[in-house]
């Protein structure tokens, strides 16, 4: 299992395209760090944003609030894909939403489909001025902002096969307590070598 979701030096093969916007938040930083994200204390915290993880935040918000799922952004599969959030539901369902801030991020991204096999149900999360038409009409689409967001349309259910969906939902949750330890003891976490 992967621990290099506090590395933001960490190999990241899906890194996202650059949308118009970036240029107002900096871009990527030096040294390989993501946009919106500072070293503080050894570990990696969230500064301002970028839009595509403001749309992650509004989809994490009402998944939980509306639907019981507990959600974590950023999961890194076993094929090295990073999920932007995966989300697992009160039956054990688990969705896949991979979110696009911009058409230049959208029409960048050829390993969409490598999320199918990894999710009972996959969905696109987008802005409210996101080109719509671009998305793939068999896939699940969730209209976002940083404050809440809506599904409009339900992917369609492919049932994971039992071992896989056990090994992902002890992905997510040494995935979470892990994160909860390193917040809570920032000091161990870098013993450890989390941050």
């Amino acid at each position: 299992m992967s621990d290099d979701f506090l590395d933001p030096d960490a190999p990241r093969p899906d890194a996202r395209a650059p949308c118009s916007d970036d240029a107002t938040r900096g871009g990527a930083r030096p040294g390989g760090a993501y946009p919106g994200r500072a070293r503080a204390g050894g570990l990696e915290v969230a500064t301002a944003l970028a839009p595509g993880q403001l749309i992650a935040r509004g989809v994490c918000r009402a998944l939980s609030a509306e639907h019981d799922f507990a959600c974590a952004e950023e999961v890194t599969l076993a094929t090295g894909l990073r999920v932007d959030v995966m989300a697992l539901g009160p039956k054990g369902e688990i969705w896949v939403v991979e979110c696009k801030s911009c058409r230049a991020d959208f029409v960048s991204d050829g390993k969409w489909q490598g999320y199918l096999d990894w999710a009972d149900r996959f969905f696109w999360a987008v802005g409210p001025d996101f080109p719509t038409e671009l998305l793939p009409e068999r896939t699940g689409l969730i209209l976002a902002d940083a404050w809440g967001a809506e599904i409009v349309r339900m992917g369609p259910e492919t049932r994971l096969a039992g071992a896989r969906r056990k090994a992902l939902t002890l992905r997510l949750a040494r995935l979470a307590a892990r994160r909860v330890q390193a917040a809570r003891d920032p000091d161990a976490a870098a013993r450890r070598g989390l941050a």
